[in-house]
């Protein structure tokens, strides 16, 4: 008998990692686009009058949620192969690595402005300094946590 499909027998493959190198020129321009609809929220948030405590911390958590949820399924979708995998696992890595972060970038955000001094870009330099802890937690996380790739299998 003859197959007349012709991937018949062709098994699927996983989608390849991109390498380190590649991984981190997609975290970074995905990390850019989702820092400007992160910052382009808070800056909207704050010209509607959340500027005074607690409302701005209000604005910067509501601009996180708003970028980094876009930022997890982008990177998800383009930056991290082990994003490909399905299960309660990654699930859970992202809610708990985003509560951290969330809670790191809304602290972080609250302590620049306690600690800068009153001058016309303090929000947008605590925003900055907040962003890019929180950024540099995000991507060692995903990267070694949350969407860590099989490792390969050495007995073959």
């Amino acid at each position: 008998m003859v197959a007349t499909d012709p991937y018949a027998e062709v098994e699927p493959t996983r989608p390849s990692s991109p390498g380190l190198p590649g991984q981190l020129i997609r975290f970074v321009l995905i990390g850019g686009f989702c820092a400007l609809l992160d910052f382009g929220t808070y800056q909207g948030l704050l010209a509607l009058g959340m500027v005074a405590a607690p409302w701005v911390d209000l604005a910067r958590a509501m601009s996180f949620v708003v970028g980094t949820s876009t930022a997890f399924f982008l990177n998800r979708k383009f930056t991290f192969a082990g994003g490909h995998r399905k299960g309660a696992g990654q699930i859970g890595g992202f809610v708990l690595l985003y509560t951290v972060t969330f809670f790191v970038a809304v602290g972080m955000n609250r302590w620049m402005l306690y600690l800068l001094p009153d001058f016309e870009l303090r929000t947008s330099v605590a925003w900055v300094i907040s962003q890019a802890t929180a950024t540099t937690i995000n991507f060692v996380m995903l990267k070694w946590v949350v969407f860590r790739e099989p490792r390969p299998d050495r007995t073959q």
